[in-house]
């Protein structure tokens, strides 16, 4: 049976870095990686209703009932207390949407849409209602014509992608690191499937882009851009890569005191993959 709602973080009706064209983007909460480099580590968890950020707001815009966090959007002053307060990387400032609801956002912002993304957190945690939103628009003869798009860390399994590549138009995986190791130091967990990921969604011509977050000392991307080039153009000489600069602002623990990304770091990265035959990619345009 499909879920016929989910867990969203945010709703961003506009975007044109998430795909191609103008987009609404749907930030899912939940996680299956603990990167250590998370920019939103209260995206990861689902709230578990301890009731610690009940008593921690100023403003008095949370309620413990029935054992329950409930969240009173009307009165909350977004202070970020309850954020900082949590020690399970969680949020009680989540919404439930329904397929319907997101139906009735997407012809709200219609006029200037070219597409619809889902992102998080990492999306694929809840597919069902991807697959369910995805398939609705391919129906709807006023928004089939949209392009439907997930933007993932790549760890879905191939017989996860395989219910759902029929009614998506595109994804963007990110790698993370190229070795095992380094992945799972950063991540928590091996890159192994996201190569697999990678190689599959290229397969069936449903990679959109594949993206690279550079961060000095740490990823190993710098050192392995003629292995990295290697396996992307034996998918598809064409394929698409972004490179984004790693920025300490935002994030927390060790990965605060981790040097930031410079352009000349990105470009010299972005030059070993031309190199070795790698054309299209896309570097940043603003450094922090």
């Amino acid at each position: 049976m499909s879920k016929s709602w989910a867990i969203v973080n945010k709703l961003l009706p506009f975007s044109c870095v998430d795909g191609p064209g103008n987009r609404l983007v749907i930030f899912l909460q939940g996680c299956n990686f603990r990167c250590l480099n998370c920019h939103n580590p209260y995206t990861i968890s689902l709230c578990r209703n301890c009731g610690h950020c009940v008593e921690q707001c100023p403003h008095q815009a949370l309620l413990f009932r029935n054992h329950q966090v409930i969240w009173q959007s009307s009165i909350c002053e977004q202070c970020d207390t309850c954020i900082n307060s949590c020690q399970y990387q969680s949020i009680p400032m989540t919404y439930q949407y329904s397929v319907d609801d997101i139906l009735q956002t997407i012809r709200k912002y219609l006029p200037f849409l070219n597409g619809i993304t889902f992102s998080g957190g990492e999306a694929t945690l809840q597919l069902p209602f991807i697959q369910s939103l995805f398939d609705q628009i391919k129906q709807s003869d006023d928004l089939k014509h949209l392009t439907c798009f997930i933007d993932s860390n790549g760890y879905l399994s191939q017989k996860g992608w395989q219910k759902v590549e029929n009614v998506m138009d595109g994804a963007m995986i990110d790698l993370k690191a190229w070795n095992s190791s380094v992945h799972k130091k950063l991540t928590g967990r091996d890159n192994q499937r996201v190569k697999e990921t990678i190689q599959y969604l290229a397969k069936v011509n449903k990679l959109y882009e594949v993206r690279f977050l550079l961060i000095p000392q740490q990823t190993d991307l710098q050192n392995n851009a003629e292995n990295i080039a290697k396996f992307l153009i034996a998918l598809d000489p064409k394929i698409r890569i972004r490179i984004n600069a790693f920025h300490n602002h935002g994030v927390h623990g060790v990965a605060k005191q981790w040097p930031a990304a410079t352009q000349q770091q990105v470009e010299i990265f972005a030059n070993e993959l031309k190199q070795y035959g790698l054309q299209q990619i896309t570097t940043p345009t603003i450094y922090l």
